[in-house]
């Protein structure tokens, strides 16, 4: 069946803290304490101390006016969870947690509930979108804020500049007309909605993932570890339409069941609270071959 683009409708609930703590461009990487080797083009890395009412005006990190429910700002979506560091984490830098709520409504987009990050200075036709960049994002599940696996959910992705596809996707839940699908299991979904690898949900520790997007050979690939082990290669480069320029974005897109307008109607339960642990957020310059592991 027919996807549609989670933009082409398109141009999310939480505990506010303390007054803002600056924060300052993390723009150079620690090699010593986060095993970044190449250049970072795009840093979501959130430092150590940074109150989540930090993000509700313009910021060194992410867009402070998308991708949200209406009249919610984010120190009402996002929150620090008390859990160690991720791996390119560590050494200054803390988790973040998106959540969603019943009031997660985006223009009107009422299929959905949406939170999504993106890095403050990625563009549509951007730096993100030429060379070789790899996405990097590590995740752990909050288990006091659960997502419900019999929904679809789309957590980090990159859309094209038009909002009519998306280069890649990575999804977690019952994914919408495909049967064979684990709803326990992370998978990475290419231009053409085909998974091109998968792994399960751990429960208990932090994942991390990273996708390379080759813009000059039109592929993607895929690496992943668990903990704080070195990321590895757990696909080849793939053929992938990379075309169309566009963002990246982080956080969690909850679709509806029982419609086939996902974007503007179908169930939704009430009483929502869930929550997605993020750490590690930031793309870097691949060209030459460089990957951090």
């Amino acid at each position: 069946m027919h996807r549609p683009s989670l933009l082409a409708a398109l141009l999310s609930a939480g505990t506010a803290l303390a007054t803002p703590t600056p924060v300052k461009p993390a723009v150079a990487a620690s090699s010593s304490s986060s095993a970044i080797k190449c250049p970072i083009i795009f840093d979501g890395r959130v430092p150590n101390g940074t109150a989540v009412s930090y993000f509700d005006t313009s910021n060194a990190l992410f867009n402070p006016d998308y991708v949200k429910g209406a009249n919610l700002k984010w120190s009402q979506i996002l929150q620090v969870p008390s859990v160690a560091a991720s791996k390119f984490d560590a050494g200054g830098y803390e988790p973040i947690e998106v959540t969603i709520s019943d009031a997660s409504i985006f223009n009107n987009q009422n299929g959905f509930r949406r939170a999504g990050l993106q890095f403050s200075s990625d563009s549509a036709t951007g730096p993100g979108d030429s060379g070789v960049k790899t996405i990097h994002w590590s995740v752990k599940q909050d288990p006091a804020k659960p997502l419900n696996l019999t929904h679809e959910y789309l957590n980090v992705w990159h859309e094209t500049s038009d909002y009519s596809a998306d280069q890649f996707m990575f999804e977690a839940g019952t994914i919408i007309g495909s049967s064979g699908s684990d709803k326990n299991s992370w998978k990475i979904l290419n231009r053409s909605s085909k998974s091109i690898w998968s792994t399960p949900i751990d429960s208990t520790q932090w994942q991390n993932f990273a996708v390379t997007m080759d813009y000059n050979k039109n592929t993607l690939q895929v690496y992943y570890s668990a903990g704080t082990a070195a990321l590895t290669a757990v696909t080849s480069a793939v053929s992938n339409d990379n075309s169309g320029n566009g963002q990246f974005q982080l956080g969690i897109l909850k679709k509806p069941t029982g419609t086939s307008d996902v974007v503007n109607s179908g169930y939704q339960e009430s009483g929502m609270h869930e929550g997605q642990i993020y750490g590690g957020l930031f793309v870097e310059d691949s060209a030459n071959g460089c990957i951090s592991t």
